[in-house]
């Protein structure tokens, strides 16, 4: 268990865990595993060896046959991430009634590093790079072009294409608000040449034999500090489908990527008499994570799903 040279509270430390912000969806998409150092090793697998079948015939004197399951061992870190807000005494002299400043201040402090982590796992799993299987759309073959595309022999070409099939897909809202209204989706789901109407995530789940559709929902701030707000979306128009063992660890069962977590996330308050005229409080919450992609090839990448 990580120590820290701050007074971590247990009530804010609660807070800083138990805060969920239900429109990110990176903690699904690249599940959290425990890990016991801040430096650890993982293994990446050679598929392959899953694969290829040797000569399992014996003859009755002779040698068995041997095989030799191998993997990379790689070497990798878990970094800190974490944020402090300063609160003026008198924020926390003059509060009203039921509201606790330093409480709302772990909150804010979470979904920020939360949001934080949005945007490293969606800058992982939304790159073309980490890919073995991809394919980029464009013109007719998107599924914004009702008339010509098709998004279920796309999906499903791309879902065949991989060795272990892919049980989970990731989509950002703008693919997934054309996708749900696609004719060819709506006579699949609903029948009776039915091609007008909105298909739900676990409808699309069903249809392509998935676990779970994940609809990135998330914005950011793109503007400089002191600037207008513009807001952009953190999950682009893509797909990802991907293969997710939520029993993987670093060691064993494999899976397209997890995030190692090194202990839980911390938080903890103590006073500032730098702060405002009467000092004050400092807020600080933080966690430890590692997101890691170590079987790219058990997934599929549809870049520019829709224009």
């Amino acid at each position: 268990m990580p120590t820290a040279p701050f007074p971590i509270q247990p009530e804010l430390t609660a807070i800083a865990i138990g805060y969920r912000n239900t429109r990110l969806i990176a903690d699904n998409v690249l599940p959290r595993i425990p890990v016991g150092k801040r430096e650890f090793k993982y293994l990446v697998y050679n598929l392959a060896d899953g694969f290829t079948v040797p000569d399992t015939r014996v003859g009755r004197k002779g040698k068995v046959n041997e095989v030799e399951f191998q993997a990379t061992e790689l070497t990798a870190s878990a970094d800190d991430y974490g944020l402090e807000d300063p609160i003026p005494q008198d924020d926390i002299t003059n509060a009203p009634p039921n509201y606790d400043p330093v409480g709302r201040a772990v909150e804010g402090i979470t979904d920020l590093i939360l949001l934080d982590r949005e945007i490293r796992v969606a800058g992982l799993v939304f790159n073309a790079a980490t890919y073995v299987n991809k394919v980029t759309l464009s013109g007719t073959s998107q599924f914004s072009d009702f008339a010509n595309s098709d998004p279920i022999a796309t999906i499903h070409t791309a879902l065949d294409s991989c060795l272990m099939r892919p049980n989970v897909m990731t989509i950002g809202r703008p693919a997934f608000s054309v996708l749900c209204r696609h004719p060819k989706l709506c006579k699949a789901i609903f029948g009776n040449n039915t091609d007008v109407g909105i298909v739900t995530a676990n409808q699309v789940a069903q249809l392509f034999e998935l676990d779970e559709v994940l609809i990135g929902e998330a914005y950011l701030n793109t503007a400089k500090k002191g600037q207008a707000v513009a807001l952009s979306r953190v999950w682009g128009k893509h797909i990802a489908l991907t293969y997710r063992d939520r029993n993987a660890t670093t060691r064993g069962r494999m899976s397209f990527g997890y995030t190692c977590q090194f202990g839980s996330r911390l938080a903890g308050a103590w006073e500032d008499k730098n702060i405002g005229l009467r000092g004050g409080h400092r807020v600080r919450m933080g966690e430890s994570v590692k997101e890691l992609i170590c079987a790219p090839d058990l997934g599929y990448f549809i870049q520019n799903a829709v224009v």
